[in-house]
Formats: C-alpha cells, structure tokens, sequence
C-alpha cells in the first residue's frame, strides 16, 4: 500500500518503511508522529482520492533524527550602487521512517521509544562557575572597539562567552558561522571583518 501525503505545504508518495526528509516537525528522535493529511491511497488494485483528505486515513512515522541541511549562499548585488549582502543558510529538516499506513481511524501501534534520564550534575561543577565567570570579566577586553559593536551587540557577545580579542581572532569559518547564527549577527562578522580586527587588536595595534 502507498500513500500521498501533505507536509510542510509539500506532498510526498510513501510507503512502509521508506525513509523520508520533510520541513521540521516538533518531537525528538525516536518519537512517533502522525501526518494526518492523507490526500490519496492506493493498493495497486484500487486507489482513494481525497476531497481533499482520505476520511480516517493517516500515516504514521518515526523521528530518525532532527538536522539541518547543507549551506546554501544568499548573494544579493545591485549594479552601481556598491550594495552587497552576503547570507549563508542552513534548513532544518526532520528525517521520518514510514512505519504504517493508517486507515478507518485507526492508532497507531508503535509507541515511542522510551528515553534515558537526564544525568544529575555534580555539586563541585556548580561551585567552580562563579569563579570561572568572574576570571572571564576580569581579562575582558573592550569589543567596542570593533566596527560596529555597541552596548549591544557587546553584550551579545560577553553572555556567549567571547570576551576578548583573542577568541575572536581565533576563529575560523566554522566559529563564524555558528556566532552569525547563534546571535543573529546576519553576515555582520564577515562584513565588518572583526576576525581581521581583533587579530591586531589582541596584538596591541589600534584601529
């Protein structure tokens, strides 16, 4: 038996046990959803079109895992304007296995699989963080003095850890990209060119 089913404004033909990458859904791996927009069903004999859904039919799967896609790049350019807006983005998606195809109402038989607890934290990890912070906010240094940080966007930086020059000068392609999406900096790192800033800045040469 196959199915057409609706997701993510997308529809996908399924069976039993394909693996299929849909627009993210809200769960964990190892839980069990149900796409309840069936448009269609067919068992090779006779196929059920939907007005627009099949009454009573469903399709239910298993989260395998929660990613994101490859890195795509936004480059947007207007000509004699000296306008340039570089953006890279990555989609999250879900990755399903089919594991049946419902129909007349019925639930589904396979129960999510059951979860570790979550591990206690030591005591002595609680203890030795007030001191670590503040070893931090003693050797920060001042970010302002990188192009286009203010207030803000320092303190942005200072509540995800990076307080000196020298982190930042440290990073590379992989660093960036996660504090330009962690922090929603859109593109600002590159564009202002603070690794290049913070590499003469954390050698004592001001800008």
């Amino acid at each position: 038996m196959y199915a057409v089913v609706k997701t993510g404004g997308k529809q996908y033909r399924v069976s039993e046990n394909d693996t299929l990458k849909v627009e993210r859904l809200t769960g964990a791996a190892g839980d069990i959803v149900t796409l309840p927009d069936v448009l269609m069903l067919g068992d090779g004999k006779t196929v059920t079109v939907g007005e627009p859904n099949v009454a009573g039919a469903a399709v239910a799967a298993e989260i395998v895992e929660q990613a994101r896609d490859k890195k795509i790049i936004v480059f947007k350019k207007r000509r004699r304007q000296n306008y340039r807006r570089k953006h890279g983005h990555r989609q999250h998606y879900t990755l399903l296995k089919i594991t049946e195809i419902l129909t007349d109402g019925a639930k589904p038989s396979k129960k999510a699989a059951a979860k570790k607890p979550a591990k206690k934290k030591e005591p002595e990890a609680k203890a030795e963080a007030p001191v670590a912070a503040k070893a931090d906010s003693a050797a920060a240094d001042d970010l302002k003095k990188l192009s286009g940080v203010g207030p803000v966007l320092e303190k942005k930086l200072i509540e995800a850890g990076v307080t000196s020059f020298a982190q930042i000068a440290a990073w590379g392609p992989a660093e960036i990209e996660e504090f330009d999406e962690k922090l929603s900096f859109k593109g600002r790192i590159e564009r202002e060119g603070w690794v290049e800033q913070a590499k003469k800045l954390a050698n004592g040469e001001e800008e």
